[in-house]
């Protein structure tokens, strides 16, 4: 039985996919904090290089891939597709499991899909410098391997409990020569406000980003770029599904369910996007399952409106599922899904019924994710754990039906640098909030 299934390098796309251009209904556009109208091109460059924004507000369904892009995603790209045959086999489910592994990457993760795009983006631009925010580490060291492939600089604020739970993230983004700061830190005035307000101040990816956005407007060719959330960065990880959909037509399967997790919606929108292509414009009849911390459901919690990006308010007001931008959330171990709102096109397709939502503790996250290492070999990072913990159980319903499922999820990470999480929840320590 062939259980693994690759493509040749020459099948690396050549264009990522623009969801905007099928959509049912228009995407509500984002608003000005100030005016609270419209943001237009002029509004977004003060933080972001034009070339990037034309990005964000096209409506083009296909977008070229650059070849200076093209040759570093052939690093790692096309990232295989796998069956889980022994999961199966341990679930003794007639469900035939399948995942797309981006865990292959350099970084470990699917994140340099978009970091690889926005430092070359930002290095014809003529930009100099990056800063940005990270949660968990994927995005902070995915840049800083890109700044450093590109010649640009590169400044990360860390979620400071991430920078103390994972200090070896931290070391890999500092090992391709970024400066990495825990958020809030004494870099900004706004985090020393934080700090000196409360020296044990709660921390959020919502004020690493308002921190990364006051370092980009008060430096000299300085620019933000973003790991998650908008338009181009949903963009960018579209490679994902679109190689999925030729390995699926390798395993002469079709799913019938695609799950990710979701935080800022990233990866879910990099495997789902070009699924949701497929159910908008061939009428296929998928199940596309977004999977979330129970502690930070946007989706299955928050509500459907405009708020901010980040907790000091100084991004564009987006149209997104929120729990507040004020909204410290707890301190799981999932931090690349510690974020208060969901991508706007996330949110949107959720609203529209494109996709459905779970939510799920950690302790029943990490008793799926060792029951996949056990069977499968690969450590998940914990955010991945979130679609490991429902096609799991998707699988066990198929059990108890006695019918076939074809389920598709994004493996989107490997846990190798998250083995303090695995031990606290072995130890019993790792607690639900």
């Amino acid at each position: 039985m062939n259980t693994r299934f690759t493509l040749p390098q020459s099948a690396i796309p050549t264009r990522w996919y623009n969801l905007l251009s099928d959509l049912p209904e228009p995407l509500p556009p984002p608003l000005h904090p100030g005016t609270r109208q419209p943001v237009g091109l002029q509004d977004m460059t003060a933080i972001f290089p034009e070339n990037l924004v034309m990005q964000e507000m096209s409506a083009d369904r296909w977008i070229e891939i650059p070849e200076p892009v093209r040759d570093i995603y052939a690093l790692w790209r096309p990232t295989p597709l796998l069956r889980a045959t022994r999961l199966e086999q341990k679930l003794q489910t007639p469900a035939h499991i399948y995942y797309k592994y981006e865990g292959v990457s350099p970084a470990g993760s699917h994140k340099p899909n978009t970091a690889v795009a926005q430092a070359y983006y930002n290095k014809v631009a003529g930009t100099k410098r990056l800063a940005t925010e990270t949660g968990a580490g994927q995005w902070g060291s995915s840049l800083a391997l890109a700044c450093q492939l590109f010649g640009l600089e590169c400044r990360v604020y860390m979620v400071r409990v991430s920078f103390d739970q994972k200090p070896y993230r931290k070391f890999m983004m500092q090992s391709w020569g970024a400066s990495v700061y825990p958020s809030p830190s004494d870099q900004t005035d706004y985090g020393r406000k934080l700090l000196k307000e409360d020296p044990d101040c709660p921390d959020s990816l919502g004020i690493a980003i308002s921190e990364a956005i006051e370092d980009t407007v008060k430096s000299k060719n300085t620019k933000y770029s973003l790991g998650s959330v908008l338009n181009h960065v949903c963009l960018h990880q579209t490679v994902i599904g679109q190689e999925a959909i030729q390995q699926m037509e390798q395993a002469a399967e079709e799913p019938d369910i695609v799950i990710g997790c979701v935080g800022g919606g990233s990866n879910f929108a990099g495997m789902a996007f070009p699924f949701i292509r497929r159910k908008i414009v061939e009428k296929k009849p998928y199940r596309i399952v977004a999977v979330e911390p129970s502690v930070c459901a946007s989706l299955t919690k928050g509500e459907l409106r405009y708020d901010f990006g980040d907790t000091a308010q100084m991004t564009p007001l987006l149209c997104m599922h929120t729990l507040g931008h004020d909204f410290i959330p707890p301190r799981i171990h999932a931090g690349g899904l510690r974020y208060h709102g969901m991508a706007p096109l996330v949110s949107h397709v959720y609203k529209l019924g494109l996709i459905d939502a779970v939510a799920y503790p950690q302790s029943k996250v990490f008793e799926a994710a060792l029951l996949f290492a056990q069977t499968e070999g690969i450590i998940p990072a914990p955010e991945p754990s979130h679609a490991v913990r429902a096609v799991i159980d998707e699988a066990i319903q198929a059990r108890e039906e006695n019918r076939k499922k074809v389920i598709l999820f994004n493996l989107c990470g490997h846990g190798m640098l998250d083995l303090a999480s695995y031990e606290a929840y072995r130890a019993g320590d790792l607690k639900d909030d």
